[in-house]
């Protein structure tokens, strides 16, 4: 069982239940029992997401989610990201310097060393 859920007041089967849910939704149920160098970047990508997802939070915080990842795949990732955080109600934040990426969000805030230069 994952550490951060073994927090949870949730039965051990209700997590492994949602961790199955989590995946399927990410299309990616048929990998769960894969080790992390059996998948591809796409997948390992979004094996982060489900695991940063899987305990419901408020704000998806996302640094660089697609840096290594060729277009097509940062492309997938972030649909995810948005159909998600849209799904559940939940707000993101995503780090990038990626200016195409940053023109799909509802919002931009551009920042040098620290500092809000742009909003």
């Amino acid at each position: 069982m994952l550490p951060g859920l073994k927090l949870g007041i949730h039965t051990e089967k209700e997590v492994e239940h949602n961790a199955f849910e989590r995946l399927r939704s990410l299309g990616i149920e048929n990998e769960a029992l894969k080790k992390a160098n059996q998948l591809s970047g796409g997948q390992k990508q979004r094996v982060a997401i489900a695991r940063a997802l899987i305990n419901d939070p408020v704000i998806i915080m996302a640094d660089e989610p697609t840096g290594n990842l060729d277009k097509k795949n940062g492309e997938m990732v972030f649909d995810i990201f948005k159909e998600l955080s849209s799904l559940h109600k939940q707000s993101l934040l995503v780090v990038t310097h990626d200016n195409e990426f940053a023109k799909q969000t509802n919002r931009i805030i551009e920042m040098e060393d620290g500092k809000i230069i742009k909003m």
